[in-house]
């Protein structure tokens, strides 16, 4: 039986490389994820993740009325057994790896509804920018089951206070609200979104393809580890950056402008 959902995946080319907009649509169903679904976003990331051509992907759910409207409920009505809930929140968690993976920046544009698995999804992303209209919620403890996998990013984003109100009040937030806590690092005007998206690409692939792509892996090292080894880290990855060769270019630019100014 063929899939409901679809997944299109446009390129375009910029200076420096390509730009990969991702669009997931079972916009009928609020672009809710069952576990094709799963399976299939978590395929087209692990796919351009080996493209080394890459620089930044656009990743954003089809219409206006969500994100990720959450994991299918109807597929986890069904579920009896420990096994099948291990089984299909390991296909949530699989996704959200995958965009952490993922060697460029992931940029996920929210409108509507970003809600449960769909949140996990989009604070697996880079950066977030979001739609005044848009919503945000952990509802799953209203419907028995409580919010794992990459919920655990949230109190880096937002504090672990932030964290409690939306997964145990399970209430949603507005976008001015999602704004004040960290956990969007935009809100524009739906009419704006496109443009506020595009700024944030084109400030991307203003910097170097080595240096970005290094930039995120230091950044994931970040997260793993205590401060003194995060900065040994960092000179490692600069020392790294330097016998790369990138900068000499740009920083001669750099040198020369000066100079004739």
């Amino acid at each position: 039986m063929a899939a409901e959902h679809k997944i299109d995946v446009r390129r375009e080319t910029h200076d420096g490389g390509v730009v990969a907009y991702v669009t997931y649509d079972y916009a009928r169903r609020l672009n809710v994820l069952n576990p094709q679904a799963l399976k299939d976003l978590a395929a087209t990331f692990h796919a351009l993740a080996k493209e080394d051509d890459l620089r930044v992907v656009v990743f954003a759910g089809a219409g206006d009325r969500a994100f990720v409207g959450g994991a299918d409920i109807n597929h986890m009505a069904g579920m009896r057994h420990p096994d099948d809930g291990r089984a299909f929140i390991t296909l949530v968690h699989k996704l959200c790896q995958s965009i952490r993976d993922c060697p460029v920046p992931v940029i996920c544009r929210l409108e509507g509804y970003t809600l449960g698995a769909g949140l996990e999804v989009a604070a697996a992303c880079d950066i977030r920018i979001a739609s005044e209209a848009a919503h945000f919620g952990m509802p799953e403890v209203k419907v028995g089951i409580p919010s794992v996998v990459e919920a655990a990013l949230l109190p880096r984003l937002i504090g672990w206070g932030r964290t409690s109100w939306l997964l145990m009040a399970a209430e949603n937030i507005d976008a001015a609200t999602a704004d004040r806590w960290g956990l969007v690092e935009q809100v524009v005007p739906a009419a704006k979104l496109a443009a506020a998206v595009e700024r944030c690409v084109h400030s991307i692939v203003e910097g170097t393809p080595k240096a970005v792509r290094g930039q995120k892996r230091l950044m994931r090292r970040w997260e793993r580890l205590p401060l003194d080894e995060a900065v040994q880290a960092g000179i490692d990855a600069f020392a790294q950056s330097v016998g790369e060769g990138e900068h000499i270019e740009r920083m001669a630019a750099f040198v020369n402008r000066k100079k004739k100014g």
